[in-house]
Order: structure tokens, then sequence, then C-alpha cells
């Protein structure tokens, strides 16, 4: 997949490394939103072996509070710049903000990831004018209630319709289908079956024959599950991530970038000798 002037190839699990620039991120909210400490974590993971930085400056956490534009412009851009002048690598710009989406990608980002898979008014605008590779992620809900009282018939076919609702609608908007990328949003407005559920059914998004992103670093199907708080979640991080390339999973999207390019190396070894 192109990436601006990066290219990119997906027939292989890629490692997206998480970075909130957000004071309050559910996982590390806090720790990354100073510039200097995001630039050294940002370099931590690609020397860890990122292929992507997703920068985020607004948390999308259950319960989260709406930012303003201009906050979130002022937490992101300058990140951005600084991350294109120093590192040649793909940044991600996790918003839902058409403005924000075109400042991100003048700044130097090259993927949009949006949450709310450019249903906000003129996102779907912003994103086809900018010419990059998007992320459509589905959600049930709003993040301050999505994960009140969540409800599916059929959690796998519901998502995957919405996603392929979302794809024909970017396509016959004038996006290449050689720019979408999909995430079935594990955690967004889903219970903890609805989860385990799309994760073990995780090959049906593939027929979308779009990339799949998975992401599901450190999220309370994991905890709750493990009873773990957010620090000690790693095994249970490395288990979905490892389950997710398995599965065929593009882009895997992480906190804990070295110990899930290590489980994606062994995936892809096993995948070497399959008959």
């Amino acid at each position: 997949m192109q990436f601006k002037d990066k290219f990119l190839e997906l027939s292989t699990p890629k490692v997206m490394g998480i970075l909130n620039v957000t004071p309050d991120s559910f996982s590390d909210g806090g720790t990354f939103n100073l510039l200097e400490n995001g630039l050294a974590h940002a370099a931590l993971m690609l020397e860890e072996g990122a292929d992507i930085i997703d920068i985020g400056g607004e948390s999308t956490r259950p319960g989260a509070q709406d930012v303003s534009l201009q906050q979130e412009l002022d937490r992101v851009i300058p990140m951005i710049e600084a991350m294109s002048q120093r590192f040649d690598t793909i940044i991600s710009i996790d918003t839902s903000k058409p403005q924000v989406m075109t400042e991100a990608i003048r700044a130097g980002a090259s993927l949009i990831n949006d949450v709310r898979a450019l249903q906000e008014k003129g996102a779907l605008q912003a994103a086809i004018a900018a010419n990059v590779p998007v992320c459509l992620m589905h959600m049930q809900g709003q993040p301050r209630v999505m994960q009140q009282d969540p409800h599916y018939e059929d959690v796998v076919a519901e998502v995957k319709d919405f996603l392929q609702q979302r794809i024909s609608i970017c396509i016959e908007a004038g996006m290449l289908a050689e720019q979408i990328i999909v995430d079935p949003g594990f955690g967004f407005g889903k219970s903890l079956a609805h989860n385990y559920q799309m994760l073990a059914n995780f090959e049906e998004f593939h027929k979308l024959d779009v990339p799949v992103l998975a992401g599901m670093s450190r999220k309370s199907m994991i905890g709750n599950l493990l009873q773990r708080e957010v620090t000690q979640r790693l095994a249970g991080n490395v288990a979905v991530a490892t389950i997710a390339a398995q599965k065929g999973a593009q882009i895997i999207r992480v906190h804990d970038v070295k110990e899930t390019v290590d489980a994606v190396k062994v995936v892809n070894m096993i995948n070497t000798f399959k008959k």
C-alpha cells in the first residue's frame, strides 16, 4: 500500500505503534504529551520494529470527554511536524475531525485513522482531498456511552455490513479502493463476548477485500477476562496480537511494540512452512 512517498508491503502483518499525546488516554494518558517525551517514545518504537506510528490527540476511551478542535491541533501538529523531520516512517493521524486530518497530512502524516469511519461532517471530503490511505473503524454509539449496553444480533455480520457500507460510500465519493483499510473496532461498543466473537471469526473481515487492522492492545477485553490492570496485560496483549496475525491481520495496532514484533516474526516463520 502506498503512503505518500512510502510503500508498505502488507503480505505479512505490520506493527503500528501507538503514541497518545493526550492527558487522559486510558493506557498511557499524560505520559507522552510533551514533545520531547513523545519523540523519544516514537524513536524507541521505531527501534523496536514499528512500521507505522499512530498519533492521537483525543482520547476515545469509554466515558471520554470531547476535545476542541484547537486543543487537538495543538497536541498533534507539533508532534507530527517534529516526527516527520526526524524520522523516516509512516505517520498516522488518529482523528475524526476533518480540519485535523487536513492539517496533519500537511504536517507530514500519510494515513488517516478514523474511529468514526469518516462519518463526521466534512471528513470524507477532507480524506479524499488528502489523497492518502484511510482506516475506517466500526463503533456502536459514541465514546462517552458506547460501553453501557452494546447489543447485536450477530456482531460479526453487523460490523462487516457496516464496514462494507462505508467502503462503498467512500469509493462512490471518489476514493480509491486501494486506499482503504478497515478496523472492526475491538472495544468500541462491544461486550467481552462480542470482542472475542470478532477475534474468533476475524477471517470474515477479509471478505471485504481490503487490508484489516486489529487494535486490541491493553483493552478491557483483555483486562476483564484476565482480571489484570492496564499495566499488567502484556501476556494478554501478545496472545491476541498473535491470534490476529495468524488470522491474517495486515496491521496490528499496539502499545508493546517489541513483544508484538517478536510474536509476528514467529507467526511469519510458521506460515512459511504451511502446505
